[in-house]
């Protein structure tokens, strides 16, 4: 049954491929050969190079192509609308004909071409094709194709074949393609090269300073009259404005006060991939209006600069018109040095920071390094201090504390550019002989790895600004001078917020709080590790005690008296923390001590510990704890409720 089955299907297989190779074959050719005979032009219309549209009292149109872009030569030098040109192909290499006749026949009827408008046509069209401007592929001459009247029914179109021996009925969307006004045939685009594809900016003013930025992978970079980095952002801008820009009119050569092409006020070049289109700019005719938008196209943010029209040219063609610039556009380009120029001072990846070096006169120099911890959740940074005649010292560094350091390190914008080219004396006026910041940024790791240095110099008092530098360069910029403040070179800044932690095994069996101003004991309570703390305030206080962590340190050692509200004064209160810590031969029992100074505000209290050598800002959590042991006695409590407002009784009635 199934060998049946098979070669049932087998045998309709074979008939399938008999089929289609027989019969279907055969009618993909009958209906190709149909197409071919209804089509009016041949293969001459492959590679179309030129096109002239023509007519009696009509402006000729000449059409040229240049690789793959079309310009008008006739009647202005300009670029095509590729759209409009494409439409036009597209109708000559697709023309096909509803139904033709000879010529020959014509006479025999008693008719001529002038019965069909085809002795004097109203419109022809003449191409070339081939790699040579002058002639097609077939025979290196130009093919006309002329074009008649309208047939009374049917909405068609007689055209006289190239030859000149039969005419063809063909559809009008022939002639409405061929009749588009020139504002519809020319490019309304002043550039066409779009951002993406753009390598390079070059602009030169009539005093010939050139300045000359170039893409460099995803980056913008000064080439001239400056080797800097250029911002990505307001350059990209800056191109898509020039990409915006249309044609607001054109004049005659002999209109213009100023030729833009013997003397431009400002030559604009954009180079895309192997195409270059550059504009120049001539005399400034004057200021239009503030545009509506909410946005100039350039770099800025609200429209406050009206537009400014100039007369100008693009390079290669005699054409004249005139343009208009936003105000901030134009701004960009006249200024290109300083608006165009990237204004972060550091170029660097956070991540890829493996240590900072801060130093400060007089102060001993801090480093802050990179461990490789493997463990994205372990503190990553610690904190090296070098003190004279003592070897280095380290400590866990808070790993925020650094980011936050780094971010503002990455985000350090220029404020204004000072000097390209500053000399020794003027480096020296500005501080950098004796600088109040350096911040050595080391990238990568091994010896091999690159380092960044910023250097911070005299602060100007009025205006909350600094002059700042990177050693390896010496353009000098003017920064917001509270980098000073968000890059101290004190350890205790940098120190990790974690003061003390007890090991998970070890547990907290007795805590005393004394107050030291009458040697009073406010709490004194042993913790039996099988029964639960009663005391709801004291359960609060040893989860902060097990991890003991400062909001901020104040100073190291631990002095007799604090400097607490505005002066000094002794420690106030003291803790006394006895913790087991179980050990391979029985249970090890250690005594911790804090001190802590009076409170001083809602959120402030500070401790100190002999054994720790520190002094710092408790957390909120410890400080309410404590607050809940020291002053509970004293605390009045939640505010009583209002008493309930009793309804008046009713007034009885009074009988007349």
């Amino acid at each position: 049954m199934r060998t049946k089955v098979t070669l049932v299907l087998v045998f309709l297989n074979v008939a399938l491929f008999f089929f289609i190779f027989k019969f279907e074959r055969g009618w993909r050719t009958e209906q190709a050969s149909l197409e071919a005979r209804r089509r009016v032009l041949g293969p001459e219309t492959a590679d179309l190079r030129t096109i002239r549209i023509d007519g009696p009292g009509l402006t000729p149109v000449n059409l040229v192509r240049t690789g793959e872009n079309w310009a008008l030569t006739e009647p202005l030098e300009w670029p095509a609308n590729p759209h409009a040109v494409s439409r036009i192909v597209n109708e000559l290499q697709f023309l096909e004909h509803e139904t033709s006749f000879s010529v020959a026949d014509l006479e025999r009827n008693n008719q001529s071409l002038a019965d069909y408008g085809l002795e004097q046509p109203k419109l022809s069209v003449t191409f070339t094709a081939g790699n040579t401007p002058g002639g097609d592929a077939a025979t290196g001459a130009p093919v006309t194709l002329q074009i008649g009247d309208e047939t009374k029914v049917g909405n068609r179109l007689y055209v006289l074949s190239p030859d000149g021996r039969r005419v063809h009925v063909v559809s009008l969307s022939l002639v409405r393609s061929l009749s588009l006004s020139l504002d519809e045939l020319r490019a309304d685009t002043v550039f066409s090269i779009p951002v993406f594809e753009a390598r390079s900016l070059s602009l030169q003013n009539a005093a010939n300073l050139r300045v000359r930025i170039r893409r460099d992978g995803n980056r913008w970079q000064f080439e001239a009259p400056i080797i800097a980095r250029a911002s990505k952002l307001n350059v990209e801008l800056a191109i898509n404005g020039l990409n915006a820009l249309r044609v607001r009119s054109f004049v005659d050569r002999g209109a213009a006060d100023a030729n833009p092409a013997t003397g431009p006020a400002l030559r604009i070049t954009l180079e895309g991939n192997n195409r270059r289109e550059t504009l120049l700019l001539g005399d400034e005719i004057g200021s239009t209006a503030i545009p509506a938008a909410a946005t100039d196209a350039a770099p800025g943010t609200a429209a406050t600069k009206p537009d400014v029209e100039f007369h100008a040219m693009l390079e290669g063609k005699s054409t004249l018109f005139t343009v208009s610039l936003p105000g901030a556009l134009i701004d960009a380009l006249r200024h290109a040095q300083e608006v165009l120029r990237e204004t972060r001072i550091l170029d660097f990846d956070p991540a890829a920071v493996t240590a900072i070096t801060l130093a400060a006169p007089n102060r001993p120099e801090l480093t802050l390094q990179r461990l490789e911890t493997g463990a994205p959740t372990l503190n990553t940074w610690q904190l090296v201090r070098r003190e004279s005649g003592q070897g280095p010292q380290t400590l866990p560094a808070d790993s925020d504390t650094v980011r936050q350091l780094l971010e503002k390190l990455s985000l350090l914008s220029a404020l204004k550019f000072v000097s390209d080219a500053p000399s020794d004396a003027d480096l020296e006026n500005w501080g950098f002989n004796r600088p109040e910041r350096e911040i050595t940024l080391a990238l990568g790791t091994g010896t091999g790895g690159a380092a960044a240095k910023l250097q911070i110099g005299d602060t100007i008092e009025a205006t909350g600004q600094a002059y700042a530098r990177l050693s390896n360069a010496r353009f000098v910029y003017l920064v917001d001078a509270a980098i000073l403040r968000a890059a101290p070179v004190a350890p205790l800044d940098y120190r990790d917020k974690l003061v003390r932690a007890l090991p998970a095994a070890a547990r907290i069996s007795a805590v005393r709080i004394t107050d030291l101003s009458d040697d009073s004991t406010l709490l004194d309570q042993a913790l039996p590790a099988d029964q639960p703390v009663e005391n709801q305030a004291l359960a609060r206080l040893l989860p902060e005690l097990r991890s003991l962590r400062a909001v901020r340190f104040v100073q190291e050692g631990f002095p007799e008296q604090i400097l607490t509200g505005g002066e000094e004064r002794p420690w106030r209160y003291r803790l006394n923390a006895t913790v087991v810590l179980p050990g391979g031969s029985g249970e090890q029992t250690e005594e911790f001590t804090l001190f802590f100074s009076p409170r001083t505000g809602g959120a402030t209290q500070l401790a100190g510990s002999p054994q720790l050598g520190v002094v710092f800002a408790v957390t909120q959590p410890l400080l309410d704890a404590l607050w809940e042991i020291t002053y509970g006695d004293q605390d009045p409590g939640a505010p009583a409720p209002p008493p309930a407002e009793t309804a008046p009784a009713p007034t009885p009635p009074v009988d007349d």
